[in-house]
């Protein structure tokens, strides 16, 4: 079994940056890729970026490539998603998540976190 914990949600401004983190537990977590989703009000949940359990390779949505930010560190079993120029459209509850399938998408999941709200105010 592995767990993940999602924290470093919060309301910012426009304009802000933002890390999420996620903290992993369960004796096989680094044997999983990890990435990031997102679902707002009234939206399907959608993928937003995710890495390779080393660490060496990484996959973001066009939507957020440049602005966002993957990294692990498996030393701490913990990933983290660092968010710049935020804007509302960014608002949303974030989700971890894990999988065995590269590349990591909504259909091969195994391991939800249970998400962090991110509100950008204009």
């Amino acid at each position: 079994q592995v767990q993940l914990v999602e924290s470093g949600g919060g309301l910012v401004q426009a304009g802000d940056s933002l890390k999420l983190s996620c903290a992993a537990s369960g004796s096989t977590i680094n044997s999983y890729y990890t990435g990031w989703f997102r679902q707002a009000p009234g939206k399907e949940r959608g993928f937003l970026a995710a890495i390779s359990w080393s660490g060496l390779s990484t996959d973001y949505a066009d939507s957020v490539k440049g602005r966002f930010t993957i990294s692990r560190d498996n030393a701490k079993n913990t990933m983290y998603l660092q968010m710049n120029s935020l804007n509302p459209e960014d608002t949303a509850v974030y989700y971890c998540a894990g999988g065995r399938n590269w590349p990591l998408r909504l259909y091969g999941i195994n391991y939800w976190g249970k998400g962090t709200l991110v509100t950008v105010s204009s």
